[in-house]
């Protein structure tokens, strides 16, 4: 069965991610999963707790406009730093929310290829921010915990609606 896009408060969501053990054909199912979910929501990048399965792995699309969207398995950032830099984001699991975040403009982060190499990437600025989004959902942060006190207080309602659909649902 496909896998699809899980919202807030799915508990998966709040979980840390535990590291992927090898690289087999199950793997490749799910980033191949990651990588059209990612496609059909529209979104920049998407971790797999954002599909249920709660392992180190999140996809973006590639660093130019014409790469290939890339897969990050067990990442890890060598460095991040830079001015810290405040930017409204959203976040697929949480659609209709948007609020205000602080993050650092520059990374380098780590991580394994589907081929079973580790690679080295180095950004700024949108591709810096989104990394920190989905390093964040691998250790169970959402928006929600960065945002600003105001920002959370606007999408209260827009919060609730979320989790009262899921009871109901």
């Amino acid at each position: 069965m496909p896998r699809s896009l899980v919202l807030h408060p799915d508990p998966t969501l709040r979980r840390r991610a535990d590291a992927v053990a090898s690289i087999d054909a199950s793997t490749r199912q799910l980033v191949d999963d990651m990588f059209r979910v990612m496609k059909e929501e529209r979104g920049f990048g998407l971790a797999a707790p954002q599909v249920g399965e709660s392992v180190r792995i999140f996809v973006t699309q590639g660093i130019q406009e014409r790469d290939p969207p890339i897969a990050y398995i067990n990442p890890r950032f060598i460095v991040i730093d830079g001015v810290l830099h405040s930017e409204e984001e959203g976040c697929l699991s949480l659609p209709a929310i948007r609020g205000v975040v602080r993050r650092q403009k520059h990374a380098v982060i780590e991580a394994t290829g589907l081929d079973g190499n580790l690679f080295q990437l180095e950004c700024e600025d949108w591709h810096a921010r989104g990394w920190q989004h989905e390093m964040d959902h691998l250790e169970g942060i959402l928006i929600i915990d960065r945002m600003t006190p105001l920002d959370r207080l606007i999408n209260r309602k827009r919060l609730r609606a979320l989790e009262a659909r899921a009871t109901i649902g």
